[in-house]
């Protein structure tokens, strides 16, 4: 695997997210790998907890939008796309997300069926899906420096990752819009407050911080915990968490083909303000 590492300490395991160059980003590589990452320790019983994790100061900025403006890789699309009468296949915006949205829907859904702890460590900005991603872990540790971005309307996109499914789960139906609406950056101490993490610490404790959490749970009694794991997911209507997925997954593919996306990714590599239209 390119960008995604796998370590194994005792009955800890780690994923890190390590593409520094760009953001942390998600290409369909790299999706591709994290999917296989999180089956692997999910699904093996001598791990009994597991970290995510980022690099650099950053968690995870989400779907590559430079991957996606470029078209994505022909090899890796075509049996999404449609071909015309020279088989070649027609390129767009919705098809490369929904390549990539795939694999990262099929993690998110694996980390809340595990029977185990998946604890998210954020250091640093934790921007659209991998706000999703954080947020669909069981718990979340963040740095000083860390931030949280919903981070979608920027380029005028309507959401994934789970992030819609867990907003009003653990903020509020009330907050879950304020955040959606308004996107503002929210620092770790915010995000405590309002209770989209469990914790804070120096950024120089935060490797320790994070170990110490792992091991504990690590430590606790894996199956009780994963059985008091499935009670909380059914109280909280996780049986639906598939379904809304592939809603999300349908929406926002429909929206990356739309004008306002165009003008969105455009302005994003142009550093201005979109000029978002209406219909």
């Amino acid at each position: 695997m390119t960008h995604i590492r796998i370590a194994v300490d005792g009955a800890v395991g780690t994923i890190t997210i390590d593409r520094p160059e760009r953001f942390n980003s998600l290409d369909v590589e790299t999706a591709r790998d994290l999917r296989k990452a999180g089956l692997q320790l999910a699904r093996d019983s001598a791990v009994r907890a597991v970290v995510l994790r980022g690099t650099n100061g950053v968690f995870c900025s989400g779907a590559d939008l430079k991957y996606i403006k470029a078209g994505g890789e022909a090899d890796d699309l075509g049996y999404l796309l449609p071909t015309t009468d020279n088989r070649q296949p027609t390129t767009s915006y919705g098809a490369v997300f929904k390549q990539i949205l795939e694999y990262i829907h099929s993690t998110i859904s694996e980390i809340r069926r595990a029977p185990k702890a998946f604890l998210a460590a954020v250091d640093g900005i934790a921007a659209a899906g991998g706000f999703g991603l954080a947020m669909s872990c069981d718990l979340v540790i963040a740095s000083e420096r860390a931030s949280f971005e919903w981070a979608y309307p920027k380029t005028g996109l309507t959401g994934a990752e789970s992030s819609t499914f867990m907003l009003p789960r653990l903020v509020g139906l009330r907050r879950a819009f304020e955040l959606v609406f308004l996107n503002p950056r929210l620092t770790a101490g915010r995000a405590l407050e309002i209770g989209l993490i469990n914790a804070v610490c120096p950024v120089e404790a935060f490797d320790f911080t994070v170990q110490e959490y792992a091991r504990r749970l690590a430590e606790g009694p894996t199956e009780a915990l994963g059985m008091a794991k499935e009670l909380l997911n059914q109280a909280a209507g996780m049986d639906r968490l598939d379904l809304h997925l592939d809603r999300e997954l349908e929406n926002l593919a429909r929206i990356a083909d739309g004008e306002n996306f165009g003008e969105g990714i455009d302005a994003f590599f142009a550093k201005r303000q979109p000029r978002f239209g209406v219909k």
